[in-house]
């Protein structure tokens, strides 16, 4: 087999690897996954994305089913709002406590495993992956309608949106955790500084007497 031959079979075998380090990035070395440690502001968009997705369209959500019982139904939204951010002050709070007790990062599957057994570990694991699966789904559609919302001529494209933007999520998070923090960190304090407006233009406005708010 002459060298040029040679030459032409080792580039093609090495044009997956190559379009694999695109999308993927290089492999990490056993070194480079324990410096993955991410500083707060960057920890936030990855670890608390679930709670701050909620945030995107539980609200709706809530108010569509409290609309079932009839418009009276809505003066009670301040209290289930107030319920709902107790339920988190709660979940904050106990996690902080988990941290502390469990340091190694096992989360919910340690603790259960360590206090339980471990059949009950392995429950609360599959327990997990449906609730990411599900977080995964409803926010991708709920992203996607508002999208549609805004653009209303993509509607017919809603699978093929929702379909793209989980392989994006997925390609991204197969970078490593410190790069998709990096890509996931605009959005995630864009949506943080748009909520936070959302909530002051309406107290100033109620505060105001604005008829409107």
């Amino acid at each position: 087999m002459s060298p040029l031959v040679a030459n032409e079979m080792r580039e093609s075998a090495d044009a997956p690897l190559h379009a694999k380090r695109i999308f993927l990035g290089e492999p990490l070395t056993t070194q480079q996954v324990n410096d993955q440690l991410l500083p707060k502001r960057m920890a936030l968009p990855i670890f608390a994305s679930d709670a701050l997705s909620s945030v995107a369209y539980g609200p709706q959500e809530m108010l569509m089913i409290m609309l079932i019982g009839g418009v009276s139904f809505l003066t009670l939204s301040p209290w289930v709002a107030a319920a709902v951010v107790l339920l988190l002050i709660v979940v904050v709070l106990s996690y902080r406590q988990l941290i502390k007790a469990y340091p190694s990062g096992g989360g919910d599957y340690e603790v259960a495993s360590t206090n339980l057994g471990e059949i009950p570990g392995v429950v609360v694991a599959a327990a997990l992956l449906v609730d990411y699966v599900l977080t995964v789904a409803v926010s991708i559609a709920s992203g996607v309608d508002n999208i549609i919302s805004a653009v209303p001529s993509l509607d017919p494209w809603r699978v093929e949106l929702a379909v793209g933007f989980v392989i994006l999520i997925v390609i991204v998070n197969l970078r490593g955790v410190r790069e998709a923090s990096t890509v996931f960190a605009i959005p995630t304090y864009v949506f943080i500084g748009s909520v936070v407006l959302m909530i002051g233009t309406g107290l100033i406005r109620t505060f105001l007497g604005d008829p409107g708010s």
